[in-house]
């Protein structure tokens, strides 16, 4: 008797704890599927900045480098010119690839039919499938990388284009400090 006592209490104590930190679960199970935070799909949608400012704008060149600021979110949203087409993207670092929205790739001359999605990934909203691709060009501002592996999500499954690490890793810095993302060729 005690012990399923004792068993009813822990458990009681386990939802406690999922249901206060929800949210939290959440995010951490959505960055390491590499996708944008649960429920954020109006924040990441591309927009002006307060006063008008464009994507485009949160980029500077630094000496050999390029930094962009974060947004009121804390997210690096920026313009980035891919196959030729500026893409309006999320800079995440906790992405392995680059994923573009169905609707990007089609703007960025990438034209995939349902055959091409052979590629399974997990994600919070259950499995996806993804065409994989490769963008012969990716550019911030004056950091660019050819031959970027990508995948290209099924429509209406990604919200925005994620900049990830197959464009990344290819660069030879990425810092991030007080609110700047500092990326250099």
């Amino acid at each position: 008797m005690i012990r399923e006592a004792f068993t009813w209490v822990a458990v009681a104590v386990a939802l406690t704890l999922v249901f206060t930190n929800f949210d939290q679960i959440r995010a951490i199970n959505a960055q390491l599927l590499g996708l944008p935070p649960p429920g954020s799909e109006i924040a990441y949608r591309p927009r002006a900045e307060p006063g008008g400012e464009s994507m485009a704008s949160q980029v500077r060149n630094v000496g050999d480098s390029v930094e962009l600021r974060s947004g009121r979110n804390g997210h690096f949203e920026t313009a980035a010119e891919i196959n030729g087409r500026d893409i309006n993207v999320l800079v995440d670092t906790g992405a392995t690839m680059v994923v573009l929205t169905y609707e990007d790739a089609e703007r960025a001359g990438i034209y995939v039919n349902s055959g091409d999605f052979t590629v399974g990934s997990r994600t919070a909203n259950g499995t996806a499938r993804n065409a994989p691709v490769t963008l012969s060009k990716v550019c911030i501002d004056r950091i660019c990388v050819r031959d970027v592996r990508a995948m290209v999500a099924e429509p209406g499954r990604l919200h925005v284009t994620l900049l990830g690490m197959t464009f990344l890793g290819r660069l030879s810095r990425v810092d991030m400090r007080s609110g700047t993302l500092v990326l250099a060729e």
